[in-house]
């Protein structure tokens, strides 16, 4: 959709005794890094993003394996406001006006990976966002006042940096015998490849079960293998667990037809002639051990961060996973001041809940990142709305929110809005920030509110037989998502409101969410603890 001839803006280019210097420098030109990009050059920011490919998107140019994402691309939708509809669009990179939203690309309710490389690779030229290609970085180093880059093309001084570089390297569990296994990054594709087979997965996650799918009707038997339970999308309610569209899998393991889903730990990974035995011991059998045979082993474990590029003073502290950074309520390094971590790397703080591992979820997270930086390297206050301590006021604004704010929505239980109330009367409202960042900004404050949207926690049971109870007042049972408001003194949680769920996560009936929250505020708006 955009010319190839078209050319990016041009960078800034300040030296200081020949070292070419920038106020960020972001590593990768990836999604995340592009979204970042996207929104430092809309505030007139001094940056530079680094990509050591030649072009954007480089992870999905491989990966996912068989060429099929498993974020949503629902073109229609009963909603004609851009804002409401990015709900249901995992795929697009957030920009204003909203003129290339990913579903000109595909109409697939699942696209093809080859479309997101279009959609990144347009993006980045649409808005001439300074990229530079061909730019490996090959070391970080700490230095005053920042850090020093070096790559083929010279060294480049960073007061902030940003790594947006996803996952750097297969994640190799420690299993006797692991090298024999085959990795999902170099694994045949062909289905015809494994006829006849006996199949080991390694991994439940959406990899493994990707690879179970393309292969069910070729193989003999498949069956993936990892120490825990599957987690079930629909259980957990997020959306990297295993999703709905690979049931054709767990159809087959309960009845019966071979293929089968095993909670156990691989204790050795053996070759004898042209096939494998493999040592397991079961996870939920009280200690049973078996031998079982297999002509191939594929490795689908996921991917971790990596972190050799950085000098030994600034290599980040990690998750006890050695997968992800360890990160400080503004997506900062626990360790390392100044360095920050963008896209699916910086997931930790919801790691398994919200969507900061996918486009959908840290596209928001990157649009208060850039607040957040902007805030502390160039003295820009945070932005917020004052508005009047009044019940009805508040009740408006706080429904207004839940009701049209796609960020809210695919950032449930992460990113929340700060309602502020301050001794003069007033009330700041700040939108779109983690709810720990939240706690820890107004630590001292003795009256604050989050407003945002949660799941129910409870255990269901079967998820498609829950039994609801639509009265106001048991709303805190809502099993489904619905907005939430909590009040805070310091870092106390004092009061918290639940509004009833809704099948179309309208809340504005005046009985069942206006009345409720309005009643709610005037008793808590008077109060001083």
């Amino acid at each position: 959709m955009i010319g190839p001839g078209e050319q990016t803006a041009p960078l800034t280019d300040q030296r200081h005794d020949g070292v070419e210097e920038h106020q960020y420098v972001i590593i990768g030109g990836g999604p995340a890094g592009l979204q970042l990009s996207y929104y430092l050059q809309q505030a007139g920011c001094d940056y530079v993003t680094l990509e050591r490919a030649s072009a954007p998107a480089e992870f999905f140019r491989h990966f996912p394996r068989h060429r099929r994402l498993i974020s949503l691309n629902k073109v229609h939708a009963t909603s004609t406001d851009p804002e409401i509809r990015l709900r249901w669009d995992w795929n697009s990179l957030l920009h204003e006006p909203a003129d290339l939203p990913f579903p000109k690309y595909s109409s697939e309710y699942f696209p093809h990976a080859d479309d997101m490389v279009r959609y990144l690779t347009d993006f980045q030229r649409y808005h001439q966002l300074a990229v530079r290609f061909d730019t490996a970085v090959e070391r970080v180093e700490r230095v005053d006042g920042g850090f020093l880059l070096h790559t083929p093309r010279g060294a480049l001084r960073a007061r902030c940096l940003v790594v947006a570089t996803g996952w750097g390297r297969p994640n190799v569990p420690d299993i006797r015998g692991i090298e024999h296994a085959t990795g999902y990054e170099d694994m045949q594709t062909d289905p015809a490849h494994y006829a006849g087979q006996r199949v080991l997965i390694l991994g439940k996650g959406n990899s493994a079960f990707e690879t179970a799918s393309a292969i069910l009707g070729h193989a003999a038997m498949v069956h993936l293998a990892s120490p825990r339970p599957l987690r079930l999308a629909w259980n957990t309610k997020h959306p990297g667990d295993v999703r709905g569209h690979h049931g054709a899998v767990l159809d087959s393991y309960q009845f019966k037809t071979l293929h089968s889903v095993l909670d156990c730990v691989i204790d050795e990974i053996r070759p004898v002639g042209d096939r494998y035995e493999v040592q397991l011991t079961y996870t939920h059998a009280d200690g049973e051990t078996a031998v079982l045979e297999y002509e191939s082993v594929l490795r689908c474990t996921g991917f971790a961060m990596d972190t050799s590029v950085f000098d030994p003073d600034c290599v980040p502290a990690m998750v006890p996973s050695g997968r992800l950074p360890t990160t400080t309520p503004d997506w900062q390094s626990t360790n390392v001041d100044g360095l920050y971590f963008a896209g699916t790397i910086a997931q930790d703080r919801d790691f398994k809940r919200a969507s900061s591992a996918f486009i959908d979820g840290f596209r928001y997270n990157l649009r208060t990142l850039t607040a957040l930086l902007r805030e502390r390297y160039e003295g820009v206050p945070l932005p917020y709305e004052s508005r009047v301590a009044d019940p009805d006021v508040l009740t408006a604004a706080v429904l207004d929110r839940v009701n049209w704010s796609s960020a809210l929505w695919t950032q449930f239980e992460f990113l929340c809005d700060a309602l502020v109330v301050d001794a003069d009367g007033r009330v700041r409202h700040h939108v779109d920030l983690p709810e720990d960042h939240i706690r820890a900004r107004f630590r001292d404050h003795p009256h604050y509110y989050t407003v945002g949207l949660r799941w129910g926690r409870d255990d269901y049971g079967d998820v498609f037989a829950i039994e609801r109870h639509p009265q106001p007042d048991r709303a805190a049972e809502s099993a489904f998502i619905h907005p939430v408001v909590r009040r805070y003194h310091g870092d106390t949680l004092v009061e918290e409101l639940h509004l009833l769920e809704d099948l179309l996560a309208e809340w504005r009936r005046p009985d069942r969410h206006v009345a409720p929250l309005r009643d709610w505020f005037a008793r808590e708006l008077p109060r001083r603890r």
